[in-house]
């Protein structure tokens, strides 16, 4: 707002000129990192690149407007995973992407799926208590981090055999 005053005052080359350079960032610069982990889902594409090629865990939540236990769920999983910086909340709606609906074989929604490193780790059915997300967000950071850890002691036996000193 104090931008758009200051630019309203300015010459016209330079409003226009500061228009540009504003275009080139994001509009949610001041947004918590917290809102990028948890986004929507409307294609396949983009599934795959955010769910099942992501190195970071990912709670796929099936949902729909008109689904009043999905209105209870969305929430609390945002506050939880909110909580949570080694999992990610992907949320779809069902009557948007049929195709994944079809190929996860949602049959009843709330539907969440978690997917890690490409493959479903688990899932559940219907409006569960806080108690049994929290105990699946800790199942997949467990062993997000343990995956880490394996990587890392991967890499420095690698960058040992192929440094020798």
């Amino acid at each position: 707002m104090v931008v758009m005053q200051s630019l309203l005052s300015c010459p016209r080359w330079l409003t226009i000129r500061m228009a540009r350079i504003l275009s080139h960032y994001p509009r949610n610069l001041c947004l918590s990192s917290v809102r990028n982990k948890v986004f929507e889902i409307s294609d396949s594409d983009t599934f795959m690149d955010r769910v099942m090629n992501s190195e970071i865990p990912v709670l796929v939540n099936f949902h729909a407007e008109w689904c009043e236990p999905c209105q209870i769920l969305t929430p609390l999983l945002r506050k939880l995973l909110s909580e949570s910086p080694d999992v990610h909340l992907a949320v779809i709606d069902v009557e948007d992407c049929p195709e994944l609906v079809h190929t996860f074989e949602v049959k009843a929604v709330p539907a969440v799926v978690a997917v890690q490193n490409g493959q479903v780790a688990d899932k559940f059915v219907g409006l569960v208590d806080a108690a049994m997300v929290e105990a699946l967000i800790n199942k997949l950071t467990l062993a997000h981090k343990s995956s880490q850890k394996s990587q890392n002691e991967h890499n420095q036996l690698e960058s040992k055999h192929q440094n020798p000193q």
